[in-house]
């Protein structure tokens, strides 16, 4: 087993889920894995959150510690010894700080970009309301939720299962090697919402590729409650 890379905290994770052409994904797809399909469907998810107490190598960056992050991903799978492991190939992350993205993109061959960002959680009786903001090109794209304060347990086989439940995460280093590390969490919570705002170029923000989900509402949108976390080192898959 790998040695730790990453430690920290995913919480008050936004998780919208749009169902989109396989096909636009395949320039995507690193060597050796192929898509991860939900019941015949190709999904791409837009991904809020806050990332706290971060470490690296168990030594924390000074203001690097706790942020929030916005992110646009699709899921994959390899077959390990005969067995599959699930994971997420990444379009698009966005954060506001530089180092946490030139480690990353070094290391990782992820695709980490720095944008101005707000965030914010407000917890009343009834109601959870959690907003991310992200600047791209003069813009600020939003997506925020109002939701249920009552968490639920995922059920088995569910959608919400099927996007939470990648714990492996793949780069594309070149067209013949493939960057591969492990996530490791507990099974999260989630709540349901009852509103919702998403106000994202898309095109602008990820790339013309995607431009078709600035006229397309989310298949499923759900919050959920996050963990701690690690981040393995990485393998190179040839």
């Amino acid at each position: 087993m790998k040695n730790v890379f990453l430690t920290g905290e995913w919480r008050d994770l936004i998780m919208a889920n749009y169902k989109v052409d396989p096909s636009i994904l395949q320039k995507y797809l690193p060597y050796k894995t192929e898509l991860d399909l939900l019941k015949g469907d190709c999904y791409v998810s837009l991904v809020g959150f806050m990332f706290l107490h971060v470490k690296l190598h168990g030594i924390k960056i000074p203001f690097h510690v706790n942020f929030p992050e916005v992110n646009l991903r699709f899921y994959t799978r390899y077959k390990a010894n005969g067995v599959w492991r699930r994971g997420v190939v990444f379009i698009r992350e966005y954060v506001p700080k530089p180092a946490i993205a030139l480690v990353a993109n070094y290391l990782y061959r992820e695709k980490y970009a720095t944008a101005l960002m707000r965030s914010s959680k407000q917890v009343g009786k009834d109601q959870l309301h959690v907003e991310y903001q992200w600047r791209i090109k003069n813009k600020w794209n939003t997506m925020q939720v109002d939701a249920s304060v009552i968490p639920l347990v995922m059920a088995a086989g569910s959608g919400e299962e099927f996007i939470t439940e990648h714990y492996w995460g793949y780069s594309l280093r070149n067209k013949y090697r493939t960057n591969e590390y492990g996530v490791e969490h507990p099974r999260w919570a989630i709540y349901t919402v009852n509103n919702y705002k998403i106000d994202c170029d898309f095109e602008s923000v990820y790339g013309k590729d995607f431009g078709c989900l600035n006229n397309q509402s989310p298949e499923t949108i759900f919050l959920a409650e996050g963990s701690e976390i690690l981040i393995r080192e990485k393998t190179v898959l040839l």
